[in-house]
């Protein structure tokens, strides 16, 4: 910043205006606390002398710009003060409101002065734009500070909430350690949570991240991507999830108490890896474990399951794999829908007459193993396995009986 005019006026401008610093910056910080509400704290002590620091502070700098136009132009106090505004939780209106006001009590003052120093229009004009030069100065140092501040704040904030995630996926954590982490991490202990396992998202937009409440915790640059949805029965919550999670294949956990968040990330990652072998449904949106549980129930130990289905379709297993096929779908219908033939065959949408014959085929093949509870249990999971694997979902066999020759 320079000002064109004679030197010697100016210093002679400068010399006058100095000794009323201290009553200008009063008149300054008085039109500002009963013109900028957010300024006038008077009880603050502390406040009101930061206030007034920051006042002369820019009165005292631009006397000396205009007084030294080439001085070198530190900005670093005036960041301060933009990141001092970050730090109250304001905006920056408040501060450009203030310095605007500044800006006007100084030039009312200095102009009162322009006739008895002899300063010409010429003068006045260069000063005046001055001010207003150093003003946009101020405002661009203060702006740097606020951003910075409020950048600095997300950054620290991002990483307490990563710490948090930490902690409440590593399992049995301390109460009181999350209830602190949580505080400072400026997240509301929940009631329930419910942990999201995402795999991959859409391929016409690589780059978008799921869009969800400021409240979730996100992992995505976790080994395996994953977030934790606080509250998921919430009002709204199931169509914002939906919403939030388009393009991303994911699964969401069940809902669980905050020290069950670890579980609920478990279940919704096996429930993935089942969508991802097309156990369970792999179609656009979110998949939810809770629709799901029997299966997800069914699959935990899958060599256990193969096992019993050696066991329990033993009687199919000298059968052709067509033969196999219909009576396991057949069986696996009369357990699950009924005993009547008309219901089971309105199920599988073919005739009555056809359902009958391979009842009885199945009542020759099993006997009186199918009047036991246990028993009918025990092949209605195998042949939920069974069918959830088959080659038309997708999947292997590997709960089939093996073939025996003959």
């Amino acid at each position: 910043m320079t000002i064109d005019g004679d030197a010697r006026q100016l210093r002679d401008l400068v010399r006058t205006f100095r000794p009323g610093v201290a009553r200008v910056s009063d008149e300054v910080i008085q039109e500002i606390r009963t013109r900028v509400p957010e300024y006038s704290r008077p009880s603050d002590e502390v406040y009101v002398k930061a206030v007034r620091t920051a006042v002369e502070e820019a009165i005292g700098r631009f006397l000396d710009r205009v007084e030294t136009p080439d001085a070198p132009w530190d900005p670093e106090p005036f960041r301060a003060i933009g990141r001092g505004e970050a730090v109250e939780g304001r905006d920056l209106e408040p501060l450009q409101a203030a310095m605007r006001l500044g800006a006007r009590v100084g030039w009312r003052r200095l102009t009162e002065l322009a006739e008895p120093l002899g300063l010409t229009p010429r003068l006045l004009y260069d000063l005046g734009e001055a001010i207003f030069v150093f003003l946009d100065q101020l405002a661009d140092a203060a702006a740097e500070g606020f951003h910075e501040a409020r950048a600095h704040a997300a950054g620290e904030l991002e990483r307490r909430r990563h710490r948090l995630l930490d902690l409440l996926l590593g399992g049995a954590a301390e109460p009181e350690a999350v209830a602190e982490l949580a505080k400072a991490a400026s997240w509301r202990l929940p009631k329930t949570v419910a942990g999201v396992a995402l795999d991959t998202r859409a391929p016409d937009d690589p780059t978008r991240g799921p869009t969800l409440s400021p409240d979730v915790l996100y992992g995505l640059s976790r080994p395996s991507p994953c977030l934790l949805v606080p509250d998921p029965s919430g009002p709204g919550q199931e169509r914002l999830l939906d919403s939030g999670l388009r393009g991303w294949r994911a699964a969401i956990g069940p809902a669980v108490p905050l020290a069950a968040a670890a579980t609920s990330l478990r279940w919704a990652a096996e429930a993935l890896a089942l969508s991802r072998r097309g156990i369970l449904p792999s179609r656009p949106g979110p998949l939810r474990c809770a629709d799901h549980m029997a299966t997800l129930i069914v699959f935990k130990d899958e060599a256990l399951v193969t096992a019993l289905s050696q066991v329990r379709l033993a009687p199919l297993a000298h059968l052709r794999p067509g033969q196999q096929d219909r009576l396991a779908e057949t069986l696996l219908a009369w357990l699950r829908h009924g005993r009547g033939a008309a219901e089971v065959a309105a199920r599988l949408h073919v005739h009555p007459q056809t359902v009958r014959y391979r009842l009885r085929q199945l009542e020759e093949l099993y006997g009186e193993q199918l009047t036991d509870p246990d028993i009918r249990f025990e092949l209605e999971i195998v042949l939920r396995a069974r069918q959830a694997t088959a080659p038309e979902h997708g999947g292997g066999r590997p709960a089939d009986p093996p073939h025996r020759p003959g």
